[in-house]
């Protein structure tokens, strides 16, 4: 992905107020943090794999357990639906909470072969309503994983929503962190930039950043790109 096609195309773009201060959030944390040439992965496979896998883990863990299907070559539609659960759980223990990872994985490859017999290149050209109605019927699929697939593998214009997105928004005055709802962030963000997933896939990554870095639950806000950013900042 070329963050230069994403900023330019939203230099460009008329933008409410709250797209304005969006995008101001937006470069603050590019300048500090640079592209992240998300997702870390070298097949929409992999990345799909790495989904459901980084549920309530980081992201080392995942990459540690993706290493061990790589190297036994399980790492296929095919393989993993063939793999018994309990061999799979054993495989990719480095990222938690295996047994139950392994059926949600074993469900969402079953998901692939029975809508679109295991052919990625079907499911990647179907509409994305159908997909993201179909990806949250996968038994453990929820709507952040299912949104991550559909942004960094089928490349939809679809924002992902975090616990990260809904602390630093949260706590710079931007949205009532308790009270908001994943879809109605979700649309804070959609209704008011540009339907870009090269923008909408570096934000998100920077996001992460910014809330693994500084947002944490002890925030060091002192350090933090984000730290004059909120909604009585001055507008660019």
């Amino acid at each position: 992905m070329k963050i230069e096609h994403a900023t330019r195309n939203t230099k460009h773009a008329k933008f409410s107020l709250t797209g304005r201060r969006l995008m101001e959030m937006f470069d603050l944390m590019l300048d500090h943090f640079g592209p992240q040439n998300w997702w870390p992965a070298e097949t929409d496979l992999e990345m799909m794999v790495g989904a459901v896998l980084t549920q309530n883990t980081n992201w080392k863990n995942v990459e540690k357990a993706i290493e061990n299907l790589k190297m036994k070559n399980l790492l296929s539609i095919e393989s993993l639906i063939a793999l018994p659960a309990s061999i799979l759980a054993r495989e990719i223990r480095p990222a938690g909470y295996f047994n139950i990872k392994a059926k949600r994985l074993k469900n969402l490859m079953d998901f692939i072969k029975d809508r679109y017999q295991s052919d990625l290149s079907l499911f990647m050209e179907d509409d994305t309503q159908t997909l993201k109605e179909g990806l949250l019927s996968v038994n453990g699929v929820g709507h952040e994983t299912a949104d991550s697939i559909l942004l960094y593998a089928a490349h939809r214009p679809v924002f992902v929503i975090d616990a990260y997105t809904h602390r630093i928004l949260g706590r710079h005055g931007m949205i009532s962190e308790e009270q908001i709802t994943y879809y109605e962030l979700q649309d804070f963000f959609m209704d008011h930039l540009p339907e870009d997933p090269a923008l909408f896939n570096e934000f998100h990554a920077l996001i992460v950043q910014a809330g693994k870095n500084y947002c944490k639950r002890k925030p060091f806000c002192d350090r933090c790109p984000l730290k004059m950013w909120g909604p009585d900042s001055p507008v660019r």
